[in-house]
């Protein structure tokens, strides 16, 4: 793979991708869509700007060595700093920033700028008027506020996986109605949803633990470790455990939350888990996004993560840790929520957990309709119908009707 850093390597009139991130969890959002441009007759140049040589390395094995040899890869690289801003990086998002102001010129010449995420926003304001049109593919498909966040008005064009992200969008004043389209879930192209993988030599039922990363949303600063202990050494020690956390739990030691003005110290992980037959723990790496685990267990206890989403590809039973409601009786803050039982506690999840099986049944049906609501199927794959819409984009500057 030729790896291009010259201004001029972009050019004009590109339609260029934008994996600017320190992890690789976004990739399967967009990629697959990439790779669908680029299989077809195209009058313009595709870019691929990649922000590490891992995420390189995790697109192009989305999109195969044949399709890559058609994509114009620019490396979004800091040169002698990198190393510098990395150590700052842990506490902000200081190389995705830095990245954009660097190559801001070179992304400049692109005529449609693709993200997952609103970092790439920065570039509107560094270029005070002027330059790419920007469409955004969430990396997801959650509740959170976060999720439809003022600044998403920047955007030029969306394409989104269902009704509910088009409803809330919409709602909130982010898109137009002529600037949003409805393609489906790229992320589920790339996966066999009736896959069951095993992690354990047993035949016990198999609880995943995903809390976020978010320092005043995730459940596992106050009650991760006594979760963690019920099923190592409590009464749920004839389940099995799979902690997958969101994959930016661990890569930060220090957690600030800009929207809730809350900083956290991260708890580490306790060497006693180690070891255990029971307990799966796994930290950082590519499982915790191509869905290994959501498909793999037959129960599920997170907080705000929209990989709940993810897991809801096949209802089971799921609950939620509400750590930040102010109070019982008012209406659930994220539709996830209505999937399982919401508690307030490690001790108040505990008695619930053994009855997995009858709470999941209770649920059932609301988990089919709210998925349903956020993830649309067609008979097109969510990828193809993606491409589609930005040559529809290209053309005409909106989306069909």
């Amino acid at each position: 793979m030729q790896k291009r850093t010259d201004p001029h390597s972009i050019p004009p009139g590109a339609v260029l991708f934008l994996f600017n991130h320190d992890a690789t969890h976004q990739l399967a959002h967009t990629a697959g869509i990439l790779r669908a441009l680029a299989g077809k007759p195209i009058g313009f140049p595709l870019v691929c700007a990649f922000g590490t040589d891992a995420i390189a390395q995790g697109v192009r094995a989305i999109v195969g060595e044949e399709t890559a040899s058609r994509i114009i890869w620019f490396d979004l690289g800091l040169g002698r700093v990198g190393p510098i801003l990395r150590l700052v990086n842990r506490i902000a998002p200081t190389e995705r920033m830095a990245r954009l102001k660097r190559h801001a010129t070179a992304l400049r010449n692109a005529a449609v700028i693709v993200s997952p995420e609103r970092t790439c926003l920065l570039l509107k304001r560094e270029w005070k008027g002027g330059g790419p049109q920007f469409i955004f593919i969430p990396h997801g498909a959650g509740d959170r506020s976060v999720t439809y966040h003022p600044a998403m008005a920047n955007f030029d064009a969306m394409l989104v996986s269902g009704q509910k992200v088009a409803d809330e969008m919409l709602s909130h004043g982010l898109a137009r109605p002529d600037a949003i389209v409805i393609i489906g879930y790229p992320k589920f192209d790339l996966i066999d949803k009736d896959a069951r993988p095993s992690f354990f030599g047993n035949d016990r039922p198999t609880f995943l633990y995903n809390p976020h990363f978010d320092p005043y949303l995730s459940s596992w600063y106050a009650h991760g470790h006594a979760i963690i202990d019920w099923f190592a050494f409590g009464a749920g020690r004839d389940f099995n455990l799979i902690f997958a956390p969101h994959v930016m739990l661990f890569r930060k030691k220090l957690h600030i939350s800009p929207e809730y003005r809350v900083m956290k110290r991260r708890p580490d992980l306790d060497p006693r888990w180690q070891g255990l037959a029971n307990i799966h723990i796994d930290v950082d790496s590519p499982r915790l996004s191509d869905m290994s685990y959501t498909l793999g267990c037959d129960a599920y206890i997170g907080d705000v993560s929209s990989q709940i989403y993810e897991f809801l590809c096949r209802p089971r039973p799921a609950f939620f840790i509400d750590t930040h409601s102010r109070s019982r009786e008012e209406e659930l803050p994220y539709l996830s929520w209505s999937a399982g039982d919401v508690v307030r506690s490690a001790d108040e999840l505990f008695p619930l957990l053994p009855a997995y099986r009858e709470r999941g049944l209770h649920y059932r049906a609301q988990q089919q309709s709210i998925f349903d609501y956020t993830m649309s199927a067609g008979t097109e794959s969510s990828s193809e119908r993606g491409a589609l819409a930005i040559l529809s984009w290209m053309d005409e500057g909106r989306f069909p009707s």
